[in-house]
Protein backbone atom coordinates (compact mmCIF):
# COMPACT_ATOMS: atom_id res chain seq x y z
CA UNK A 1 0.00 0.00 0.00
CA UNK A 2 1.42 3.36 -1.05
CA UNK A 3 0.78 6.80 0.42
CA UNK A 4 1.68 10.28 -0.77
CA UNK A 5 2.71 12.59 2.07
CA UNK A 6 2.99 16.17 0.83
CA UNK A 7 4.76 18.57 3.17
CA UNK A 8 4.14 22.17 2.17
CA UNK A 9 6.76 24.89 2.05
CA UNK A 10 8.74 27.19 -0.23
CA UNK A 11 11.97 26.13 -1.90
CA UNK A 12 15.12 28.21 -1.61
CA UNK A 13 17.63 28.95 1.12
CA UNK A 14 15.88 32.19 2.09
CA UNK A 15 12.81 30.20 3.19
CA UNK A 16 14.65 27.55 5.21
CA UNK A 17 13.63 27.60 8.87
CA UNK A 18 10.57 29.79 8.26
CA UNK A 19 7.17 29.11 9.80
CA UNK A 20 5.62 28.51 6.38
CA UNK A 21 8.07 25.63 5.83
CA UNK A 22 6.86 23.41 8.69
CA UNK A 23 5.71 20.76 6.20
CA UNK A 24 9.19 20.57 4.67
CA UNK A 25 10.76 20.30 8.13
CA UNK A 26 8.57 17.35 9.12
CA UNK A 27 9.47 15.46 5.92
CA UNK A 28 13.18 16.29 6.27
CA UNK A 29 13.09 14.87 9.80
CA UNK A 30 11.41 11.66 8.59
CA UNK A 31 13.83 11.20 5.70
CA UNK A 32 16.79 11.80 7.99
CA UNK A 33 15.49 9.33 10.57
CA UNK A 34 14.98 6.71 7.82
CA UNK A 35 18.17 7.37 5.87
CA UNK A 36 16.11 8.31 2.79
CA UNK A 37 17.44 10.80 0.25
CA UNK A 38 15.27 13.33 -1.59
CA UNK A 39 15.56 13.20 -5.40
CA UNK A 40 14.56 16.12 -7.59
CA UNK A 41 11.67 15.28 -9.90
CA UNK A 42 8.74 16.85 -11.67
CA UNK A 43 7.20 19.66 -9.56
CA UNK A 44 9.15 18.64 -6.45
CA UNK A 45 11.58 16.44 -4.58
CA UNK A 46 10.54 12.99 -3.39
CA UNK A 47 11.94 10.40 -0.99
CA UNK A 48 10.59 6.96 -0.09
CA UNK A 49 10.29 5.50 3.39
CA UNK A 50 8.67 2.25 4.49
CA UNK A 51 6.87 1.26 7.66
CA UNK A 52 5.06 -2.01 8.43
CA UNK A 53 4.60 -2.97 4.80
CA UNK A 54 3.46 0.47 3.71
CA UNK A 55 5.43 2.74 1.44
CA UNK A 56 5.31 6.50 1.91
CA UNK A 57 6.34 8.82 -0.91
CA UNK A 58 7.39 12.06 0.76
CA UNK A 59 6.85 15.08 -1.50
CA UNK A 60 8.27 18.56 -1.09
CA UNK A 61 6.67 20.61 -3.90
CA UNK A 62 9.02 22.91 -5.84
CA UNK A 63 6.11 25.01 -7.13
CA UNK A 64 6.09 27.47 -4.21
CA UNK A 65 3.28 27.42 -1.70
CA UNK A 66 0.50 29.01 -3.75
CA UNK A 67 0.80 26.38 -6.51
CA UNK A 68 1.25 23.31 -4.29
CA UNK A 69 -1.75 21.67 -5.96
CA UNK A 70 0.15 21.26 -9.24
CA UNK A 71 2.70 19.04 -7.54
CA UNK A 72 0.17 17.10 -5.47
CA UNK A 73 -2.12 16.43 -8.45
CA UNK A 74 0.79 15.37 -10.65
CA UNK A 75 2.17 12.89 -8.11
CA UNK A 76 -1.28 11.51 -7.21
CA UNK A 77 -1.81 10.74 -10.92
CA UNK A 78 1.73 9.47 -11.40
CA UNK A 79 1.41 7.06 -8.46
CA UNK A 80 -2.25 6.25 -9.31
CA UNK A 81 -3.30 6.78 -5.71
CA UNK A 82 -6.84 7.19 -4.36
CA UNK A 83 -7.59 10.37 -2.37
CA UNK A 84 -7.70 8.44 0.91
CA UNK A 85 -3.96 7.71 0.49
CA UNK A 86 -3.00 11.39 0.50
CA UNK A 87 -1.88 13.32 3.57
CA UNK A 88 -0.89 16.98 3.40
CA UNK A 89 1.19 18.67 6.13
CA UNK A 90 0.92 22.43 6.51
CA UNK A 91 1.55 25.24 8.99
CA UNK A 92 -1.47 26.81 10.71
CA UNK A 93 -1.87 30.30 12.19
CA UNK A 94 -5.01 29.29 14.09
CA UNK A 95 -3.21 26.78 16.30
CA UNK A 96 -0.74 27.64 19.06
CA UNK A 97 2.89 26.75 18.37
CA UNK A 98 3.57 23.09 19.13
CA UNK A 99 0.01 21.84 18.70
CA UNK A 100 -0.90 19.47 15.88
CA UNK A 101 -4.29 18.69 14.36
CA UNK A 102 -5.14 15.82 12.03
CA UNK A 103 -8.34 15.96 9.99
CA UNK A 104 -9.80 13.68 7.34
CA UNK A 105 -11.02 16.67 5.32
CA UNK A 106 -12.03 20.30 5.75
CA UNK A 107 -11.56 23.83 4.53
CA UNK A 108 -8.20 25.43 3.80
CA UNK A 109 -8.57 27.84 6.74
CA UNK A 110 -7.14 30.58 4.53
CA UNK A 111 -3.94 28.60 3.81
CA UNK A 112 -2.93 29.29 0.20
CA UNK A 113 -1.26 25.92 -0.29
CA UNK A 114 -4.31 23.97 0.90
CA UNK A 115 -6.62 26.23 -1.14
CA UNK A 116 -4.68 25.46 -4.32
CA UNK A 117 -4.59 21.71 -3.60
CA UNK A 118 -8.36 21.64 -3.03
CA UNK A 119 -8.97 23.62 -6.23
CA UNK A 120 -6.81 21.37 -8.41
CA UNK A 121 -8.00 18.10 -6.87
CA UNK A 122 -11.58 19.38 -7.06
CA UNK A 123 -12.30 18.33 -3.48
CA UNK A 124 -11.47 18.99 0.18
CA UNK A 125 -11.82 15.27 0.97
CA UNK A 126 -8.20 14.54 1.80
CA UNK A 127 -6.40 14.13 5.10
CA UNK A 128 -4.21 16.88 6.45
CA UNK A 129 -2.02 17.51 9.46
CA UNK A 130 -1.80 21.13 10.55
CA UNK A 131 1.22 22.22 12.58
CA UNK A 132 0.51 25.22 14.79
CA UNK A 133 2.71 28.30 14.41
CA UNK A 134 0.64 30.65 16.58
CA UNK A 135 -0.41 34.13 15.53
CA UNK A 136 1.88 36.42 17.46
CA UNK A 137 1.85 39.31 14.99
CA UNK A 138 0.27 42.75 14.80
CA UNK A 139 -2.42 43.71 12.31
CA UNK A 140 -1.14 43.50 8.76
CA UNK A 141 1.92 41.52 9.80
CA UNK A 142 0.71 38.07 8.76
CA UNK A 143 2.91 37.62 5.67
CA UNK A 144 6.07 38.72 7.49
CA UNK A 145 5.16 36.38 10.35
CA UNK A 146 4.61 33.23 8.28
CA UNK A 147 7.71 33.94 6.20
CA UNK A 148 9.72 34.78 9.34
CA UNK A 149 12.23 32.41 10.90
CA UNK A 150 11.36 30.28 13.89
CA UNK A 151 12.96 31.48 17.13
CA UNK A 152 15.83 29.50 18.68
CA UNK A 153 13.46 28.30 21.37
CA UNK A 154 10.94 27.12 18.76
CA UNK A 155 13.67 25.39 16.74
CA UNK A 156 14.65 23.42 19.83
CA UNK A 157 11.09 22.08 20.03
CA UNK A 158 10.88 21.14 16.34
CA UNK A 159 12.40 17.62 16.57
CA UNK A 160 9.75 16.59 19.10
CA UNK A 161 6.95 18.20 17.09
CA UNK A 162 8.11 16.56 13.86
CA UNK A 163 8.32 13.20 15.64
CA UNK A 164 4.64 13.50 16.64
CA UNK A 165 3.67 14.34 13.05
CA UNK A 166 5.57 11.31 11.74
CA UNK A 167 3.99 9.02 14.37
CA UNK A 168 0.59 10.41 13.37
CA UNK A 169 1.12 9.57 9.70
CA UNK A 170 2.34 6.06 10.53
CA UNK A 171 -0.78 5.59 12.70
CA UNK A 172 -3.01 6.92 9.91
CA UNK A 173 -1.66 4.26 7.54
CA UNK A 174 -1.70 1.37 10.01
CA UNK A 175 -4.66 1.81 12.39
CA UNK A 176 -6.85 4.19 10.37
CA UNK A 177 -7.66 7.87 10.38
CA UNK A 178 -10.06 7.94 13.34
CA UNK A 179 -7.72 6.24 15.80
CA UNK A 180 -4.76 8.22 14.46
CA UNK A 181 -6.67 11.48 15.05
CA UNK A 182 -7.29 10.46 18.68
CA UNK A 183 -3.54 10.04 19.16
CA UNK A 184 -2.38 13.14 17.26
CA UNK A 185 -5.02 15.57 18.45
CA UNK A 186 -4.30 14.96 22.13
CA UNK A 187 -2.05 17.74 23.33
CA UNK A 188 1.14 16.31 24.87
CA UNK A 189 1.89 17.13 28.49
CA UNK A 190 4.69 19.65 28.92
CA UNK A 191 7.93 17.96 29.94
CA UNK A 192 8.37 17.77 33.66
CA UNK A 193 4.69 17.12 34.38
CA UNK A 194 3.34 13.74 35.38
Amino acid sequence: MNYLVAGLGNIGAEYAGTRHNMGFMALDAWAQESGAIFQSGRYGSTAEVSFKGRKFILLKPSTYMNLSGKAVRYWMNELKLPLENLIVISDDLNLPFGSIRMRKNGSSGGHNGLTNISELLGTQEYARIRMGIGNDFSKGGQIDFVLGKLSDEEMEQMPGICKRVIEGIKAFATIGADRAMNIVNTRPKPSGTV
